[in-house]
């Protein structure tokens, strides 16, 4: 199973070659730096589906709310399976 999470662009880096664009983002304030060669046209302060280190898609800023409300609830599940175990 793959998965892919919503980030927030804090910053990018452009290179001379499109395919050096690099972005540092913020995953619920873990930040990491993803490559963004497949969206040139993400800016700093959107929201971008990340998987294994490259951006994916451009998504809007409610979308990114939803999908990581539902890890979140993702999260409590497995606590509480846990605690009850």
């Amino acid at each position: 199973m793959c998965l892919a999470v919503p980030g927030k662009i804090l910053s990018i880096q452009e290179g001379a070659d499109p395919l050096s664009r690099t972005g540092k983002v913020s995953f619920g304030g873990v930040v990491k730096e993803a490559c963004l060669a497949y969206v040139p046209e993400a800016k700093v302060g959107e929201y971008v589906i990340v998987h294994v280190g490259f951006a994916l898609s451009v998504l809007d800023e409610a979308e990114a709310a939803r999908t990581l409300e539902y890890f979140r609830q993702l999260g409590e599940a497995a606590d509480a399976e846990e605690a009850g175990a």
